[in-house]
């Protein structure tokens, strides 16, 4: 009998990678096979769109996009950009997770 993979999205298992070139973070599911993406561009010299998180169906309710929601907004602080969130989750996320500083990164 084969034993299945399950993944817990517990933080000491959780490693974001940033690809700056194709503007995305990304956590490697399951060893490489699966992925969960967020993805941004910049619109503007210190702007950027934070346009679509996604994480496939079989990893969803596991607390995986907040993990990227929460690299990217960390990125948009320490690189003093300004965000626009047109993200739905991205948009959730920092409500609830009112960090005074993302505060003054989001673009209105």
């Amino acid at each position: 009998m084969a034993q299945a993979n399950v993944f817990e999205a517990n933080s000491s298992q959780i490693q974001v990678e940033h690809d700056k070139k194709r503007r995305q973070f990304v956590i490697r599911l399951n060893g490489s096979h699966d992925r969960a993406v967020l993805l941004y561009e910049y619109v503007g010299k210190k702007m950027v769109d934070l346009q679509h998180t996604e994480v496939p169906d079989a990893y969803r309710g596991r607390g995986i996009a907040k993990h990227l929601a929460k690299a990217a907004m960390d990125f948009v602080v320490e690189e003093d950009l300004k965000a626009h969130l047109t993200c739905w989750y991205i948009q959730k996320y920092v409500k609830e997770n009112p960090h005074p500083k993302y505060f003054e990164h989001i673009y209105q």
